[in-house]
């Protein structure tokens, strides 16, 4: 069980509405632009004089507030003037624990008015105790330097906790904050290279990096995702997301790049997204979306469980996959279930992306589906080469092909010495372009690392080039070499969970850690099995399919459910998974098991 799940939920928004609303419809009324803007105020501004906007959902599908544009302008500018007489000064961060709701439009575009630096941070969806979640924010307030710290109704009561030992000028909730006085006064006026907010990397934990993202990359990149990577159309597209606020993909995607094109989007909240997975797929019904999307998990949840038959995904034309390592026979699965409702499997739209890029880096091409380059894995584990192959006996790996760079962007794809590999040469990723990061916040050293002096960012991340497309092979921090093998945490991972019924997506965790002066390859199973015989049997099970189809040799340690770390948009996070085994997280005798 979850730690939001023990709280009671929020019931209605704070605010400015008390009957019941009427959505907000697609049409915005407007010639539409492609958030060539440059600031985000002035992209609301155009915005407000059209008809679009938020509509906040519960997360069983009941419309909560609809927000126009244009009422989402007023109020933001008051808050804005609320803010401002708190005693806070441009260019100051507000911290904002981040729930899918108007509140956070308000205030997020409140500090945007103001010249604050929002801060969005997470809710404790994906955090293993209340006191890993007070650790995670209050290192993120404390990084970030925060003046103020803005927390939802729903985990009022932690408010103390997480706000103790700072010096704020505000430390409450939407309520309490809409309590202080609004004078008027002259806003200030927003330059295009002012910061316009920090983005905590996913992988965040006890030393989180704020990413730097200016009103300029932020606007560069809401320009190329919505005119070249999803191709905005003129009139009848229609966003819906229930991605964290808190993470550049919901963050980006779907609040701050729709409104820059004038689009509406429906609003469902994450934390109760995989309790009813399928009010996602019946709200892009009701309300014809067509644009949506999703890790791999949100759709293997909606493959998996039963839900309305009643639905028809037919207007459902930009079905996207990102934020994780794509995984290719979850969408295989997702298209067959629901091409009877109408689902087209050519909507599935792969891309690749990180914070340090305000968001999109690449995008396949539209209307062509899930493109994949099957290869040996025995060339790509000992060459670092992607050699083409359907021999069935060899063993293999299925990547998928995540487009071309953005337009005024470049990729490259480099060796150890820094030299740009040929195609099918795995290596780093580096990226450049007006959309990255200005640096990581008051942490120069980190930044010089990642950012070079010519505009190059280090992505961390390994592939490969295949006809002008990148294929992200993964995490270069993650990668284990045994014996000269490269070998990827993901395809064992994968393979476990596939090849193994009782096994879910994310319930392994593959890492090496140093043993007697040798590299040992470890994975952490969730086992839901309570009896000695059933654990010892899947261990053996484990152990026994790492052997014979990628020859590795792996400790086994079979762990309780919901046991293995996330990042805060819900990712594996192997780096945790190993810090918690070597500190003794799972050496219970009734958690762990060896199978070596």
């Amino acid at each position: 069980m979850t730690v939001i799940s023990r709280i009671q939920n929020a019931s209605v928004p704070t605010g400015f509405q008390d009957t019941t609303p009427s959505p907000v419809p697609s049409p915005s009324g407007q010639k539409r632009r492609y958030g060539d803007f440059a600031t985000f105020t002035d992209a609301l501004d155009y915005a407000a004089q059209g008809t679009a906007g938020f509509n906040i959902y519960s997360g069983r599908g009941i419309l909560l507030e609809a927000l126009p544009y244009a009422t989402l302008r007023e109020q933001a500018r008051e808050m804005a003037l609320r803010l401002l007489a708190l005693g806070l000064k441009p260019g100051d961060r507000v911290g904002l624990i981040a729930e899918s709701d108007g509140d956070f439009a308000r205030i997020f575009f409140g500090c945007q008015y103001a010249g604050l630096v929002a801060t969005p941070m997470p809710l404790p969806v994906a955090f293993g105790g209340r006191e890993a979640y007070l650790a995670t924010i209050r290192g993120m307030i404390e990084t970030s330097d925060a003046s103020a710290v803005i927390i939802p109704d729903l985990i009022a009561g932690w408010t103390d906790d997480i706000t103790a030992g700072f010096n704020l000028k505000f430390g409450g909730s939407p309520a309490q904050l809409m309590e202080y006085p609004a004078p008027a006064r002259p806003l200030p006026k927003i330059k295009p290279d002012a910061l316009s907010y920090l983005q905590f990397s996913s992988g965040s934990t006890r030393f989180p990096k704020g990413i730097c993202v200016t009103q300029r990359s932020g606007m560069a990149n809401a320009h190329s995702i919505a005119h070249d990577g999803l191709q905005v159309r003129e009139t009848g597209d229609r966003c819906v997301s229930w991605l964290p606020l808190y993470h550049d993909m919901g963050l980006v995607g779907f609040f701050l790049t729709p409104m820059t094109c004038q689009l509406t989007v429906d609003l469902l909240p994450t934390r109760e997204f995989a309790r009813r997975p399928h009010v996602w797929l019946d709200l892009i019904s009701r309300n014809r979306g067509t644009i949506s999307y999703s890790p791999s998990f949100g759709y293997e949840l909606c493959a998996r469980r039963s839900g309305s038959a009643d639905i028809d995904l037919s207007c459902w034309r930009v079905a996207g996959i990102g934020g994780d390592m794509i995984r290719p026979h979850i969408l295989e699965e997702f298209g067959e279930r629901f091409a009877s409702v109408g689902f087209d499997a050519r909507a599935f739209v792969a891309s690749y992306g990180m914070a340090e890029a305000t968001l999109a880096i690449s995008f396949s091409p539209l209307g062509q589906g899930i493109r994949t380059d099957t290869v040996d894995l025995r060339h790509l584990e000992t060459e670092g080469v992607a050699l083409p192959s359907n021999d069935p006996s060899h063993s293999l790996r299925t990547f998928v092909l995540c487009g071309r760079v953005l337009p005024g962007h470049d990729i490259q794809v480099r060796s150890a010495k820094g030299k740009v590999l040929d195609d099918r040469r795995v290596g780093t990723i580096y990226v450049r372009g007006p959309s990255l990061m200005s640096g990581y916040f008051r942490l120069p050293t980190e930044s010089a690392e990642a950012l070079s002096s010519t505009g190059w960012l280090d992505t961390g991340d390994l592939g490969y080039m295949v006809d002008g497309q990148i294929v992200v092979t993964g995490r270069a921090k993650d990668l284990i070499i045994i014996n000269g093998r490269n070998i990827w945490p993901q395809d064992l991972e994968w393979c476990a969970e596939t090849e193994i019924d009782t096994l879910r997506s994310r319930d392994v965790a593959v890492f090496s850690i140093e043993e007697d002066d040798h590299e040992k390859v470890v994975a952490l199973v969730q086992c839901r099995a309570t009896t000695p015989e059933a654990r010892a049997a899947l261990s053996e099970q484990v152990t026994g399919l790492f052997r014979r189809l990628h020859g590795v040799d792996v400790r086994v340690v079979l762990v309780p459910p919901h046991s293995l770390p996330q990042t805060s948009s819900g990712k594996l996070t192997r780096a945790k998974a190993k810090t918690m085994l070597l500190s003794g997280a799972f050496n219970a005798p009734a958690e762990t098991a060896s199978a070596a």
